[in-house]
């Protein structure tokens, strides 16, 4: 059972919404959002990343930057570029990128049931990055990103958001730089908030797609509120925008290594062949099903087949991110610790696997290896087992814009 609710969004002025906002604020990094800013200086990065709008140099985790992510926000308030809804309600968000079409529910989920994993993980977090996100939460009183939820599908919530969306006109619709199209409903009547929040109460689980960061954040923010002797309110809430899991698309995320541990190229070719029959290929691969691997070095694409079966009884190890951590990256490249080896990687599929061929031929790296995308499905059996991932298994897209809806936790609340 999944307890959800309504929640009085701040949101962007109706003619201001393709302006404000902006991508999730881990997908670029300072300088990146400088340009952004100079472009666009109304686009939320100016309150997610408020060290672009800085002096060069400021360190990105002093004090002087949460201050200034509250002061940011602040005058997007005071200006009136972005007003809180008078009631709590829902926000119906749809997504297009090309042909693909996902739609979501923006709605306030429990900390509680992500403290006792009703809300499941698939990824471990670390400190540091949870302890940026919680400074930032408290500074501004707001979350103002959300994190990237799914559920297994269920036709009675399907229909109820086609029913609504028919029904409505959307207040927000635009196509961002990157060709997304964003759609935004607003669902403030009383008997339709309460038929979402009744339906989803048959809802199992929710799972963390993207954002345990986030998560991990709003949950601390949530008890430190609670030692204080705060009263219960909105901070025991995150802000989450949930997909139904048919609708959801993962992309393939590959990999880089710089050199080859010191093996010769003969050597790194007959260590491989112990665990593949490698293939050259004429072009790009083409991979279509999982437990297929490419890998491109010396200018060449080369097909590797695995030489015996895949235990897939083990959620983790049949994971093709497992596979070629166990089987090549750590015993053949000497790659420990992904999360922490500098000399490893991670490429978003979005990028496409010329941009692997990119980063071999410039010399940056030796060998890129393709993947096959990890399934939903494949994270939900993780999750239900209460496992997790290695670093990097998934690739999620379209992203969610930051800025559309932001959930304020203050006391005013």
């Amino acid at each position: 059972m999944s307890h959800i609710r309504p929640f009085k969004g701040l949101r962007p002025a109706k003619d201001l919404a393709a302006k404000i906002s902006s991508l999730p604020y881990d997908v670029l990094d300072t300088e990146e959002a400088r340009q952004v800013i100079a472009a666009e200086p109304l686009s939320f990065l100016t309150v997610t990343k408020p060290e672009a709008t800085l002096p060069e140099g400021t360190d990105a985790y002093s004090a002087e930057v949460y201050q200034q992510g509250k002061f940011n926000l602040l005058k997007y308030i005071e200006q009136k570029q972005m007003v809180q809804d008078a009631v709590p309600c829902y926000y119906i968000y749809r997504q297009q990128m090309g042909a693909h079409i996902q739609i979501g529910l923006v709605a306030a989920c429990s900390v509680e049931e992500y403290r006792t994993n009703l809300i499941k993980k698939h990824e471990l977090t670390r400190v540091d990055k949870e302890t940026d996100r919680v400074k930032h939460i408290e500074a501004t009183q707001a979350q103002t990103g959300p994190v990237f939820l799914t559920y297994k599908s269920k036709g009675q919530i399907a229909a109820l958001i086609l029913q609504i969306m028919g029904d409505k006109q959307p207040v927000y619709d635009f196509k961002a730089a990157d060709g997304i199209q964003h759609t935004i409903y607003v669902v403030s009547e009383l008997p339709l908030v309460a038929q979402i929040t009744k339906l989803f109460e048959q809802v199992q689980a929710l799972y963390i797609a993207d954002g345990h960061h986030r998560c991990a954040a709003a949950e601390r923010v949530s008890a430190a509120a609670a030692q204080s002797g705060k009263a219960a309110g909105e901070q025991d809430y995150f802000l989450a925008v949930i997909f139904p899991d048919n609708m959801m698309k993962v992309m393939d995320y590959n990999r880089v290594v710089k050199d080859l541990n010191g093996l010769s190229f003969e050597d790194f070719f007959s260590r491989l062949e112990q665990v593949f029959a490698i293939n050259e290929l004429s072009g790009l691969p083409q991979l279509k099903g999982k437990h297929q691997f490419a890998m491109y070095i010396d200018e060449s694409w080369y097909e590797l087949k695995l030489l015996n079966a895949v235990q897939e009884s083990n959620p983790v190890a049949s994971l093709d991110v497992s596979i070629l951590q166990e089987q090549v990256l750590q015993p053949i490249l000497g790659i420990g610790d992904p999360r922490t080896d500098e000399r490893i990687a991670f490429v978003g599929g979005i990028r496409g696997l010329k941009e692997l061929e990119n980063k071999v031929n410039c010399g940056e790296y030796t060998v890129a290896f393709a993947l096959y995308p990890t399934t939903v499905e494949q994270l939900m059996q993780v999750a239900d087992q209460g496992l997790v991932m290695p670093p990097k298994s998934t690739w999620f897209e379209p992203k969610l814009r930051d800025g559309l809806v932001v959930h304020l936790i203050g006391d005013e609340q």
